[in-house]
């Protein structure tokens, strides 16, 4: 087993707590184990398993990440994320098959909104001439995790957003009843509602009566709509 995965494992093994454990997976509401070890706890060890088995290629990055993936803790997977989140140099187009598999895969909005907003948004940043044609066919993706992924991706963006997208995708997306997704909706007008809040109250109020309760009410949280 490659080092970093090995002392990965082997700390969240030595640090379980199966009381946190069965609360934590209460919480996410799954049947995937958890050891019980919390986030502080899990960023320490990941500082340490980066300082004691840096990564130096690509490659090296893509097996480590898979491997912690396909290990059965949930612990162990948000490490994966965390991993390809910390490696900043190989956040590339040339991984976003490596991140779309981590959220089919993952299929529940702890994995799939972190690698939405750090991943796959990080490579739309450096990357839009390529990557904007797949997220525009992602938005009618049949996996529901997908499409919100597609309207997540730009949740950090602020001034760099692309607005035009931004509106469309909600538009494309407003009549879905999924929860995830009008959920999705309302959270990516709200946040962008912090760097332009008069273009996000023209859009809720141009689009009112297509809009969701829901998204509706996320979006305008913190807006003055009258």
């Amino acid at each position: 087993m490659d080092g970093i995965v090995s002392f990965v494992a082997a700390e969240l093994s030595a640090r379980a707590d199966p009381d946190r454990a069965v609360a934590m997976a209460a919480y996410m509401k799954t049947e995937m184990p958890f050891h019980g070890v919390p986030t502080p706890e899990r960023r320490l060890i990941l500082r340490e398993a980066r300082r004691r088995f840096p990564i130096h290629a690509q490659e090296h990055y893509r097996t480590a990440i898979i491997a912690l993936w396909e290990l059965p803790h949930r612990e162990e997977k948000y490490l994966a994320v965390d991993l390809a989140i910390a490696e900043r140099r190989w956040i590339t187009f040339e991984n976003l098959d490596l991140y779309r598999r981590l959220i089919v895969e993952g299929a529940w909005w702890d994995f799939v909104d972190v690698i939405s907003a750090r991943l796959i948004g990080q490579v739309l940043l450096d990357d839009p001439e390529r990557l904007w044609p797949l997220l525009d066919a992602w938005i009618d993706d049949q996996d529901l995790w997908i499409r919100r992924a597609a309207l997540l991706a730009q949740l950090k963006h602020k001034y760099r957003t692309d607005t035009g997208r931004l509106f469309d995708y909600c538009l494309r997306r407003a009549d879905e009843k999924e929860f995830f997704i009008r959920k999705a909706i309302g959270w990516a007008l709200r946040e962008y509602a912090k760097t332009d809040p008069a273009a996000v109250s023209r859009f809720l109020l141009e689009h009112r009566e297509e809009l969701s309760g829901l998204s509706f009410r996320e979006a305008a949280k913190h807006l003055s709509l009258g």
